[in-house]
């Protein structure tokens, strides 16, 4: 079997005993399902106040994205909010 390069890494990593067994794997599966679950669920509705150029600019860079302007503005605040977006 030809394997790609991330694919030897992956089988390197696994043979030097570099991945650990999860314990409780099925609590945790279900507590990470639950959590996926809960970020993805959109049931609150905000109004904001932007300038014109910056909503232009959100829709001309969602449109190069293939996305929704409003999902794009979304991402952003989340994940400024969790520190993964430096401001």
């Amino acid at each position: 079997m030809k394997l790609t390069e991330e694919e030897r890494e992956i089988l390197a990593s696994v043979e030097r005993g570099d991945w650990k067994e999860v314990p409780n794997f099925e609590a945790e599966k279900k507590r990470i399902a639950e959590a996926a679950k809960a970020s993805l669920r959109k049931d609150k509705r905000v109004n904001i106040r932007i300038t014109e150029r910056d909503l232009l600019r959100f829709q001309r860079k969602a449109a190069e994205e293939g996305l929704p302007y409003q999902t794009l503005i979304s991402s952003v605040l989340h994940k400024f909010i969790n520190g993964r977006l430096q401001g």
